[in-house]
């Protein structure tokens, strides 16, 4: 395990820590976490799945050597629900404070007589300690009995994201090609752009757009994915194509199939758009499926994702990123519902759904199709000995694609780098906008109890695979 350790928290989990921590009686209390450890591209990254509270008086006690401690009974039994479940241990208390945090000399003294024996319960994962104060966070991360690491930060993913360090971190200051929208969320707010990784999974309509917008606002890192070229059929709706990324007009017969291949990716597309945004970009150009074992990999270590590919299998993929490596996704696209034979249009829509681990789901809103993924999952060539219907390709026109695009990347927006965002409700909504509707319609998401996705597997990180190469999970 190298690079940085963060820590990840689903919303519910840290709602329930910070009120067990903080009830309002400005003392000490305790808990541990049990996390999944994904080693991703950027580090290493702990991802909450378990939380253990201690009832003080009961499992949390005032101390031998310090102020208070966990009972050897509860460390013991939370130890062993861990290493049942593979994951890292993470004994937790708070101090006073709001904006900085550390470990006593107790504190220390405490992990060295107790952590050693707990990595041998453990058998591989790590163990280790957080403490916390109301906005910041420090961690003791032991990886064997002669090698520890500092967390490095939190992350809890909810609707108003939040990041904690152990101090506060200075802005670096403001680059002056930002100047005007650092006016709107300030120098850390840049900084906070500057250092995401945010995947984009289709880089068609929606996605050439959001690619447009995440490189404009400074966004540090891309990874935008996508298998298909530029055609003459969806050249009007892709930011930054040009007439020479299309293949000759010659090459549009069937017999030319084969030579199409000369028309540019559309991953290099989105490329050269963020680059000519921001020279400075790191920029992943995945021409690939993102069902694919050597594709999705690339995008488990992001901060947010964007799905605008319409698939039900990107839809299935996605879907388990978000839930099981915590990672906020949004949900993006357009439609034109019309009738088959005569044509007429009954509905256009653009929609924009946040996904939030834990919370909502495409599988509890009956929004994955298993019928269409298995339709999806096979080959072109099969379709057609099977004779299946031709698929009638659906209305679309860009300016659809930007009302739910700027909603959804202005909802990442706000809730990255801290803005607020106008209201009081906690609870996540998706919005569809209608042209000529300038009232939204508001959709309350489902949640499913009994989810195997969102419920059973979250925080689940690598401990399961995801539902690659078309199969279902």
């Amino acid at each position: 395990m190298s690079g940085p350790f963060s820590l990840r928290l689903p919303q519910w989990m840290w709602v329930e820590l910070e009120s067990h921590l903080f009830p309002g009686d400005d003392d000490e209390h305790g808990a541990v976490i049990g996390t999944s450890v994904a080693e991703v591209a950027r580090g290493c990254r702990l991802l909450g799945r378990r939380l253990f509270l201690a009832t003080d008086g009961i499992d949390y006690v005032p101390g031998q050597r310090g102020y208070r401690m966990l009972t050897p009974d509860f460390v013991r039994r939370c130890a062993l629900a861990c290493a049942d479940e593979g994951l890292a241990y993470l004994a937790i208390h708070n101090h006073r404070g709001v904006n900085s945090v550390g470990f006593s000399r107790d504190d220390m003294a405490s992990h060295r007589r107790g952590y050693p024996a707990l990595l041998d319960i453990l058998d591989g994962p790590p163990v280790g300690a957080l403490v916390f104060a109301r906005r910041a966070v420090a961690g003791d991360i032991w990886l064997s009995s002669s090698r520890q690491v500092e967390l490095d930060h939190a992350v809890i993913i909810g609707r108003a994201q939040q990041m904690l360090y152990a101090a506060q971190r200075r802005p670096s200051g403001a680059v002056p090609r930002y100047d005007r929208q650092v006016r709107l969320f300030g120098d850390r707010g840049q900084d906070i752009l500057s250092a995401q990784k945010v995947g984009i999974v289709g880089a068609g309509g929606a996605g050439s757009l959001i690619n447009e917008y995440l490189s404009r606002l400074g966004v540090g890192h891309l990874a935008v994915v996508d298998p298909e070229r530029v055609d003459r059929t969806n050249f009007p709706r892709l930011v930054g194509a040009r007439p020479r990324d299309l293949a000759p007009r010659w090459l549009q017969s069937p017999l030319a199939r084969v030579l199409r291949m000369r028309a540019a990716l559309k991953v290099d597309i989105a490329e050269r758009v963020a680059r000519e945004a921001n020279p400075r970009i790191r920029f992943d150009a995945i021409a690939g499926d993102v069902a694919e074992p050597g594709v999705v990999e690339q995008l488990l270590d992001c901060d947010a994702i964007f799905l605008a590919a319409d698939s039900m299998t990107a839809r299935l993929v996605v879907n388990a990123i978000c839930h099981r490596y915590l990672i906020p996704t949004w949900q993006v696209g357009a439609k034109v519902q019309a009738d088959e034979d005569s044509g007429e249009i009954h509905d256009v829509f653009s929609v924009v759904r946040r996904l939030l681990p834990g919370e909502t789901c495409l599988w509890c809103n009956e929004l994955i199709d298993a019928s269409r993924l298995a339709e999806e999952a096979v080959s072109t060539e099969q379709r057609r000995a099977q004779r299946y219907i031709d698929e009638v390709p659906a209305p679309s026109v860009i300016t659809l694609n930007a009302v739910a695009t700027a909603h959804a990347v202005n909802d990442y927006l706000f809730a990255t780098v801290g803005l607020p965002d106008g209201g009081d409700d906690l609870e996540v909504t998706w919005t569809k906008h209608r042209p000529l509707n300038p009232k939204p319609a508001i959709e309350i998401p489902r949640r499913d109890a009994a989810c195997t996705e969102c419920h059973g597997r979250l925080g689940a990180g690598g401990r399961e695979r995801l539902p690659v190469q078309y199969s279902l999970p």
